[in-house]
């Protein structure tokens, strides 16, 4: 297992009481394997992300990540993040703005880079923007340099935190599809968040549906749609039976 999650509860201070944001929390993730979590907002999702992440620590139960802590995963740099918004400095070009962690890290002075910002670019379908900046980029564009810069350390596990909630639905459709291109290539263990209950039967191999917060798993969905998906499979009955049971799920969380 990539991620080992038990009984995580998660209480964050604040000025009206303490929060509850995840409770008694449980689930796996397998090497290699893309999961969706999905739920109502606030439910913790985003939470359970940085906690896989090291940026916080639960205040009850066990994360592992790759057989042990996450401090030692992040340390390591086992763990690439991508966020809802790009995150891109807008006074580098892509290029430079993938190259930032290598950057950061003494990538090069130490040791040798696993993979090429240019290689990059050319995988998330950016090959002759090198050279273009944060303005001169679309939404779309600006997402794909953020995955290709999450990517360029070489870490097997990627999370993504709505990613591509911003974006207008056809470049969303269309991201998914190079999400799932990108990692066909790579094979990098990916938890993926969306509020899209289409989006994550579409992208996942098992969709974790959360309860309201403090947020817990009370549903696991295994998606047994064939591979390659193609956008075609979303007007098939399978997609439609899985879609309707993730809002059955949801119902119930509700």
């Amino acid at each position: 297992m990539d991620i080992v999650v038990r009984d995580v509860s998660m209480v964050f201070p604040a000025s009206a009481g303490p929060v509850r944001a995840l409770g008694n929390l449980s689930l796996d993730v397998q090497s290699g394997e893309l999961v969706a979590l999905i739920g109502p907002s606030g439910c913790g999702k985003s939470t359970l992300l940085r906690l896989i992440a090291d940026v916080v620590q639960p205040t009850s139960g066990t994360v592992e990540v790759r057989g042990g802590p996450p401090a030692r995963a992040r340390v390591a740099r086992e763990l690439g993040f991508v966020f809802q918004h790009p995150g891109l400095l807008l006074w580098r070009d892509a290029l430079a703005n993938v190259s930032l962690p290598l950057e950061v890290g003494g990538w090069g002075r130490r040791h040798q880079a696993p993979h090429q910002p240019a290689e990059l670019l050319e995988l998330v379908g950016l090959k002759g923007f090198e050279r273009a900046f944060p303005r001169q980029l679309s939404g779309g564009m600006q997402q794909r340099v953020a995955i290709a810069r999450a990517l360029v350390t070489g870490p097997p596990i990627l999370l993504m935190d709505e990613p591509f909630g911003a974006l207008d639905e056809i470049t969303r459709d269309h991201m998914n599809q190079e999400l799932l291109r990108i990692w066909a290539a790579t094979r990098t263990t990916i938890v993926f968040v969306t509020h899209s209950i289409a989006e994550a039967v579409y992208l996942a191999s098992r969709v974790f549906v959360f309860s309201p917060r403090p947020g817990r798993v009370i549903g696991e969905v295994a998606i047994d749609l064939p591979s390659p998906r193609v956008p075609a499979v979303k007007d098939t009955p399978e997609f439609v039976r899985h879609t309707a049971a993730l809002r059955r799920a949801l119902a119930q969380a509700a």
